[in-house]
């Protein structure tokens, strides 16, 4: 069973309590997610099985859409609501300068990941050493906010919607605005409404999937592989080069059906002739000649 399943993260699980209900509902050991949502937090988190866990690091690295709640006037020691008050401050700002504030934040961003994070400092989780009291050093990481769209405004709550690339901290950007604002923030509310091509709209809570379980409907949850590439070019390869394919060899354009045009640095979609997606392959040139390299294989006889 290889595959990704587009999960619905409630509130009260864990990133990891999500994989191993998946593995212990599916009785699969190859499972893995792909992007960690505070326990508080919901929403989208593809879940990779079998042979899909090597596209784990495909998914987690492409843009995020996230609906959001930030108040004003308060600030916590985690950023978020689940936090101690550590500062309370009136709000005195108009929502046109809410708004201001907020667009300012669009485009490329250099911020500080929150104590209360999973990445790791000398092999310790962040939030491990901010549970012992512990404050250490961060350098500020490069992302981007692509759009912000602030849905409603109702006294010291903001609705936002915001689209962001890959190690995005939505609690800091909520800090962030505030302290642009001169009163401080937290996040209140999260909600990852999309994730690379999986969206809100088409997720599945963990309790609904011993439906389709039990009804021997499993594959229709499960995205195949191949729709996570199809943002890249399909080339068939001819059978009679099966053996070079299934083996992970260099392709020369000889071997494409139809011959198509393979560019430097292109990644492409490789199947063979019975429609069996077989990997990743990205262009090169080797001493003038194009060829399809391997970068990640799924598919082998």
């Amino acid at each position: 069973m290889d595959g990704i399943i587009n999960v619905y993260k409630e509130k009260g699980y864990t990133s990891f309590d999500v994989v191993a209900i998946i593995r212990k509902k599916l009785k699969i050991k190859k499972v893995g997610h792909t992007g960690t949502l505070d326990p508080e937090a919901e929403g989208v988190l593809p879940v990779c099985i079998g042979k899909a866990t090597k596209v784990v690091d495909y998914i987690t690295n492409t843009n995020k859409t996230y609906r959001a709640t930030m108040t004003l006037g308060i600030q916590t020691d985690t950023g978020d609501h689940t936090g101690t008050v550590i500062s309370e401050q009136k709000v005195t700002c108009t929502n046109e300068e809410i708004e201001e504030a907020v667009k300012s934040f669009v485009g490329d961003y250099e911020q500080i990941p929150p104590m209360y994070s999973a990445l790791k400092v000398n092999g310790k989780r962040l939030y491990e050493l901010a549970r012992q009291g512990k404050t250490v050093e961060r350098k500020a990481r490069s992302i981007k906010i692509f759009n912000i769209n602030i849905e409603n405004i109702e006294g010291n709550n903001v609705d936002f919607t915001v689209e962001c690339s890959k190690g995005t901290y939505i609690r800091t950007l909520c800090e962030d605005i505030g302290n642009k604002l001169g009163c401080g923030a937290h996040m209140s509310k999260l909600v990852r409404t999309k994730s690379s091509l999986f969206d809100i709209d088409f997720s599945v809570k963990l309790d609904d999937i011993d439906d389709y379980i039990e009804s021997d409907r499993l594959e229709e949850i499960i995205t195949s592989i191949d729709e996570v590439f199809e943002m890249y070019d399909k080339v068939i390869i001819d059978a009679k080069f099966n053996k070079f394919l299934y083996n992970g060899n260099k392709l020369s354009i000889d071997c494409i059906v139809g011959n198509k045009e393979v560019i430097k640095g292109k990644f492409y979609r490789v199947y063979d002739e019975e429609s069996n997606f077989i990997g990743l392959y990205r262009g090169r040139n080797k001493d003038g000649n194009m060829l399809l390299q391997p970068d990640k294989m799924f598919y082998r006889r």
